[in-house]
């Protein structure tokens, strides 16, 4: 999904969103679920903190964390140096080397973007309560988990792409982020990174700015290499193997992973590849992106031979004046079929290749397997609104008209649209298949399709599962699988209920993850038999309280979109 999540959920009241461990430490037993508790330890203790635990080298200074449940923990480590003011719109710069042992104890600041009203819905903060803290332009910071430091073992990477458009988010705004079960459970290790983002990200100032701003349409995408870059250098440090790298990321973060395999400076910083809920095959038009870099310039105020100045202006004064300029682009240049979606990667044949992404079977990331997934109801809209539960078909096909979840409404095309989908799923009700319709997995189907082309395999996922609040109404809504795979369905409470029948899942989804990691193929012992996706079959695993494969399973309805 290339929507700001954020604004559009709370609009509608919707859901989204040493070198070693020291000998004499004792080490605590392991939980045997997911839940973030200390029952499972006996009480014993868990925390681990001093002055020779959790110290580890990176190519800039050592760092020092704690461990907590067995578990190392690193927040807020530098990747890359403060992006302000000189270094605004220009490529990621290398952090300054330190001489002390570096804290990395606290999450590091969340990238430049507007936080106001940000908890405005009262049903949205309760359900996803996010977590922000400091904003600022000094934010690629990216955190680790990790069973083992400096041990020599290769483990498998997970390395996490938050979502929110490209617009807002971090890396741990929702608990279900969090990568200590999941380390844990399959002996890896997790990363998960902040980067810029919105127009201080994605503003492309090449056609006004000259040669010097060549590259500011992709700062953000650029911060997401050096991470892996980092990750490349300094992972074996923290007991992972960088020859094994997994990128992964939901919504907004689904389609950054899909835009990194189309990145050439990316190419063989990473193995496999898992977009959720959200998806590419191209990126921004050029001639639009620049278009809108004039249209900042003058919104400031500011000609041509005066662009420096945009770097010297406060990073919310600038967002302010690049959304405005994107809205009165939006609203002067008629529909001519230019790709326009606000701020995010450029097609600059630079960094971004022009065209549709996996169009050569030899190209970048061919031997990149891919797993993808999106949920039943991405967009959903009756759980604060119970009234809409009795809505007739009648009133779903009108709705529909008018609105199909991120998109605009289908038009007259909407009734035969929902009453293929009606055949396809006929015990859905209206308010179900109205929401399935506007969660279509027509991007979904795209991505899978276009990637199928190269040599690597790639698999397909449909969650449905639903959580039992709300009166059933929250349904499979677009974060809810998130936890899943993570293996935190009893640490994301609000999303999931906890308890042992989300966990089930949890334990299947995860397990099939860790062996993806692994190998580049799903299927493990706990899940059936999970075929790779081909055009003719369209191989889908549904993901509920039983998993089963079938083919193509809305394929009825979605060619009708």
């Amino acid at each position: 999904m290339k929507t700001n999540r954020r604004d559009f959920f709370q609009t509608l009241g919707v859901s989204t969103a040493g070198l070693g461990l020291i000998s004499n430490v004792p080490i605590a037993r392991k939980p045997e679920t997911n839940r973030d508790t200390t029952d499972a330890y006996n009480n014993e203790q868990i925390l681990f903190i001093g002055d020779d635990i959790a110290i580890t080298n990176t190519v800039y200074g050592k760092v020092q964390g704690f461990i907590l449940r067995d578990i190392y923990q690193f927040r807020g480590i530098p990747y890359g140096a403060d992006t302000g003011g000189k270094n605004r719109f220009m490529p990621p710069q290398k952090p300054e080397p330190w001489d002390e042992v570096r804290p990395a104890v606290w999450w590091g600041n969340s990238a430049p973007q507007i936080m106001d009203n940000r908890y405005a819905s009262v049903w949205s903060a309760y359900a996803d309560h996010w977590n922000y803290d400091d904003v600022s332009e000094d934010c690629l910071k990216l955190n680790v988990w990790t069973p083992a430091l400096n041990d020599g073992k290769k483990r498998p990477v997970m390395v996490w792409l938050h979502g929110g458009g490209y617009t807002n988010g971090n890396g741990i705004e929702q608990d279900g982020y969090m990568g200590e079960n999941l380390s844990r459970k399959g002996d890896i290790v997790f990363v998960s990174i902040n980067h810029r983002l919105g127009p201080i990200g994605f503003s492309d100032l090449s056609g006004v700015g000259g040669d010097k701003y060549k590259h500011s349409g992709n700062v953000g995408a650029l911060d997401m290499v050096a991470a892996l870059e980092w990750v490349k250098e300094n992972i074996a440090n923290f007991g992972g193997d960088p020859n094994n790298v997994t990128i992964m990321g939901q919504s907004g973060g689904g389609a950054k992973v899909c835009t990194l395999t189309a990145m050439p400076k990316a190419a063989g910083l990473f193995h496999k590849a898992v977009p959720l809920s959200g998806s590419t095959i191209t990126a921004m038009d050029q001639k639009y992106s620049q278009k809108l870099g004039q249209y900042i310039l003058s919104e400031a105020g500011l000609s041509a031979g005066e662009i420096d100045k945009l770097q010297e202006m406060p990073w919310k004064e600038y967002i302010l004046v690049a959304n405005k300029a994107s809205q009165k682009l939006r609203e002067e240049t008629p529909d001519n079929g230019m790709l326009r979606r606000g701020f995010g990667p450029v097609a600059d044949d630079i960094n971004i290749p022009a065209g549709t992404f996996y169009s050569d079977p030899d190209g970048v990331s061919s031997e990149v397997p891919m797993l993808i997934c999106s949920t039943f109801h991405e967009w959903g809209i009756a759980r604060t609104n119970p009234e809409l539960e009795k809505i007739t078909a009648s009133e779903a096909k009108e709705m529909l008209k008018e609105r199909a979840g991120f998109r605009g409404g289908l038009g007259d095309k909407a009734p035969v649209v929902y009453d293929a989908y009606a055949a396809a799923f006929p015990d859905k009700k209206p308010i179900e298949i109205m929401t399935m319709v506007a969660s279509n997995r027509k991007s979904v189907i795209e991505t899978a399709t276009a990637k199928s082309q190269q040599k690597s395999p790639v698999y397909v996922a449909w969650f449905g599962w639903e959580p039992p609040m709300f009166n059933g109404r929250m349904r499979a809504f677009h974060c809810l699988d998130i936890c899943f795979w993570f293996y935190n369905t009893d640490l994301m409470l609000t999303h999931t209920g906890g308890g042992s029948r989300p966990r089930k899942l949890s334990e299947k989804m995860s397990d099939a993850l860790l062996q993806f990691m692994r190998s580049g193929n799903p299927n493990c012992e706990s899940m059936p038999q999970w075929p790779s996706f081909t055009e003719e079959n369209g191989e889908t695993m549904i993901l509920n309280d039983i998993c089963e494969v079938r083919n193509d399973p809305d394929k009825e309805g979605r060619t009708m979109l």
